[in-house]
């Protein structure tokens, strides 16, 4: 510092003091400093004070040499001590240099100038509030400073800055946001938790209405929760707390929308305390906003659903999975029958408190996908799910299907995603086909293949749910169109001008085939053109994956008859069995049709309804089982006797001699003996005690033991045979006086002749692929020979 220079008004005694190493020399100067600005002040004469204050600043706070600095800054706190009430007119000229300060690199210097400010703002009091950001900014970098010293100066300085926010109804929260919004972000955790104390503050005072704010902070504070300390996510859990408490109790005031994206992202988070806090607030939201939520139905089920699967042995917090459950059970709800409506924009009624969600009619426009493209692959890799904002003016909105189905079918489509998961995804689907049918119709063929593929599912509960969506499916009325759209691929061999639906309500045969092929299932109003579609694709895929048949076959067609017509199911089944052309498929599958119609409680009205042949429903249902039966002989005769058809049956099995005996054939009059001993055929035993009523069902039952080697089945059915009694023996002296009665002959109604021919049809076709199999095998080992 030159020693020449004009320092004046400052005397020369206290420029040399202001410069001396000693804080006690220093302290002198100041105390003359303030004696003299006192003085200006008496004489109002601002231009020295002006003069003294920038003389202490360039010259002083702002030098090179360090004891000028320190000289600089006891000497602008001495001046503001003096200034009083009035020091509020130079407080910028006060400030800044200072501030300044607090960037040295000597941490003596930076603690001074803690000390300094904290004289400034001690005696301006409200009158710094204009320069609030400043005063902030600076402290939060001395709140990471690696000082103790300094650093317990900044909090002096803090609670004092805290006390006259508190006390004072002019602070400017619109002004401080932005620097808020962007210290938040800060990852040193004397920084953060500096911000935490602040907003803390900030949320208690009455007069500053924070949660206008909230989406500009949120996701900063989420970040503030994964802190590693623990002392700071205590804080940030206690802001959080707080914040949602003062939503639950003004939520017509809270900007639901604009937090949405926020708390999707935090959801997918691997940190279980902020994953368990997001989804309690996304529970709170949906509970709170109702409908306004419905727009990020996408992102929100992206981030729930695979919470649902969250188990112990992934050492998640349990409590994630139960309110994620919450979630998506309250998202569920806000799906109505209005969202089917056709997409006629109706105006955003903003009644986010609206305690009742069905009630309310908010909604929010926004474009809503699994990932930024639209696609869920991205979605999944990032664990953020990114989509457009709603808009918060009065628009025209509706619901949106594409990004919620296209979730929906992501998560089906993970193998590896947990059952719960995959249930929770079916329930979806259900429910939308329930709420919203002719919206999700516009989806069934992006979503028909994978639900056919999940019925080889290992979880049955899955199996089950599955069956139920499918079931909706085929029977929703507003499935009904004029082409139910392509087969999925040509393996079936089945083309819609082959498959031929029965005429009901007429006797005989099969008769001429409706012109509309496929378009509708048999004597069914209520199927629609995706049944038919069904039964082609599950028995394309039964026959494509064997184990599935052989494992959950009989399951998944006893759960479809329970969920829909049985007699439908049947009948479709058998008349596309007619047209298989891989005949071993189409023996096994009418086995197991066959043995599923015999033994399960849930075709016991279907049964019924064949035992007698009745009505001509009946007999065309018959016609048509027997039609495709006919792949299998053993299967055959039992309808057979099912339907009381006793000398049919026995017709058939007089052309057994003609066909190939085989381990396997036997083995199925075995099971047919064994059938015959069930409760399924009790009406049949008892009718072997009328005699001469029922003599092709015994010649039909001798003819299957005349089929028997000497077996266990032999000795059974031998037995039962010999059980018949005598008919002179049960004849009464009435029975000899009535006239006698004619026998009992099959259905007068139906061509047995006919079926008869295409028994042996059908045979031969299976004789002839046994034969050429056989010829393929013969060549095969003839080549191994050579």
């Amino acid at each position: 510092m030159n020693p020449e220079k004009d320092f004046a008004p400052l005397t020369p005694n206290i420029v040399r003091a202001l410069n001396d190493k000693l804080y006690e020399k220093r302290k002198v100067a100041a105390l003359e400093i303030e004696k003299l600005v006192r003085e200006f002040v008496a004489q109002n004469n601002t231009v020295q004070i002006k003069h003294v204050i920038q003389t202490l600043s360039q010259e002083f706070a702002l030098s090179q040499h360090p004891h000028s600095r320190k000289g600089g800054l006891i000497g602008l706190a001495a001046c503001s001590i003096a200034l009083g009430k009035d020091s509020g007119l130079y407080l910028k000229e006060l400030i800044e240099p200072v501030l300044t300060c607090f960037n040295d690199a000597d941490s003596r210097l930076r603690y001074y100038a803690c000390e300094a400010l904290y004289n400034i703002v001690k005696v301006a009091r409200g009158a710094v509030l204009p320069h609030f950001n400043v005063l902030f900014d600076g402290l939060s970098k001395l709140a990471a400073d690696p000082d103790p010293n300094v650093k317990s100066g900044s909090e002096l300085l803090d609670r004092l800055l805290k006390d006259i926010v508190t006390e004072s109804n002019k602070f400017d929260l619109v002004g401080f946001i932005p620097l808020l919004r962007e210290r938040i972000y800060s990852n040193n955790q004397y920084a953060r938790q500096f911000i935490i104390s602040w907003i803390l503050v900030l949320e208690s005072v009455p007069d500053i209405n924070l949660l206008d704010y909230l989406p500009e902070i949120l996701d900063g504070l989420f970040q503030i929760l994964g802190d590693n300390g623990k002392e700071i996510r205590k804080m940030c859990e206690v802001v959080l707390g707080e914040f949602l408490k003062e939503i639950k109790k003004n939520p017509s005031s809270v900007k639901f929308a604009e937090m949405a994206n926020i708390l999707v992202i935090h959801c997918q988070t691997t940190d279980d305390l902020i994953q368990l806090t997001a989804m309690c607030w996304m529970r709170e939201f949906i509970q709170l906003a109702g409908r306004v939520m419905l727009p990020y139905s996408s992102g929100i089920l992206t981030a729930v659903l695979p919470c649902l699967a969250y188990d112990d042995r992934k050492k998640m917090d349990p409590g994630i999975k139960e309110v994620a459950n919450v979630c998506n059970q309250s998202l569920m709800k806000l799906v109505t029958p209005e969202d089917d409506e056709p997409d006629e924009p109706k105006p955003v009624v903003q009644r986010p408190a609206d305690p009742n969600p069905d009630d309310s009619l908010a909604k929010q426009e926004g474009t809503v996908s699994g990932g930024p493209d639209g696609s869920c692959d991205s979605s999944f890799s990032s664990g953020i799910s990114v989509f457009s904002p709603a808009s918060t003016e009065r628009a025209p909105v509706t619901l949106h299907l594409d990004g919620i189905v296209q979730v929906l079918n992501c998560h089906l489509s993970d193998m590896a995603i947990g059952m719960m998961t995959r249930i929770a995804v079916l329930k979806w689907l259900y429910h939308l086909y329930i709420k919203t049918p002719r919206k999700m119709f516009r989806h069934t063929d992006s979503l028909f293949p994978i639900l056919l593929q999940t019925l080889s599912d290992d979880s049955d509960e899955v199996i089950l749910k599955d069956l139920e969506v499918l079931a909706e499916i085929a029977s929703s009325p507003a499935g009904q169109t004029e082409d139910p759209g392509p087969l999925d691929g040509p393996d079936l061999r089945v083309s819609h001008s082959e498959l031929q639906v029965p005429t009901p309500g007429r006797a005989g045969l099969l008769t001429t085939p409706s012109t509309k092929g496929l378009e509708y299932s048999p004597s069914t109003p209520t199927m629609n053109s995706y049944f038919y579609k069904f039964m082609i694709n599950l028995l394309k895929r039964f026959s494509s994956e064997r184990k599935l048949l052989e494992v959950r076959g009989a399951f998944i067609i006893r759960q479809l008859c329970l969920l829909l017509n049985a007699e439908n199911i049947f009948h479709s089944m058998a008349d596309i069995l007619l047209r298989e052309e891989d005949l071993k498929f189409a023996s096994t599958m009418v086995h197991t049709l066959n043995t599923i119609l015999l033994t399960s409680t849930e075709l016991f009205q279907l049964r019924n309804q064949l035992k007698d042949l009745k009505t001509l429903e009946s007999q065309d249902l018959f016609c048509c089982l027997y039609r495709s039966w006919c792949h299998n002989p053993v299967t055959t005769v039992s309808l057979c006797f099912l339907t009381q058809n006793y000398r049919h049956a026995y017709d058939l099995i007089q052309k057994f001699g003609d066909l190939e005996v085989t381990v396997d054939f036997l083995t199925e009059v075995d099971k047919l003996v064994q059938l015959i001993e069930c409760p399924i055929f009790t009406y049949l035993r008892l009718q072997l005690l009328d005699v001469k009523n029922n003599p092709y069902l015994i010649k039909a039952l001798y003819g299957l033991l005349m089929l028997l080697p000497q077996s266990s089945a032999f000795q059974l059915l031998s037995h039962r045979l010999q059980c018949v009694p005598n008919p002179e023996l049960l004849q009464t002296e009435d029975s000899l006086k009535a006239a006698p009665k004619s026998q009992k002959t099959d259905s007068p109604s139906i061509d047995y002749a006919e079926l008869l021919q295409h028994f042996e049809k059908v045979q031969k076709k299976h004789l002839e692929m046994r034969h050429q199999r056989s010829g393929r095998s013969d060549h095969l080992d003839r080549r191994v020979v050579l």
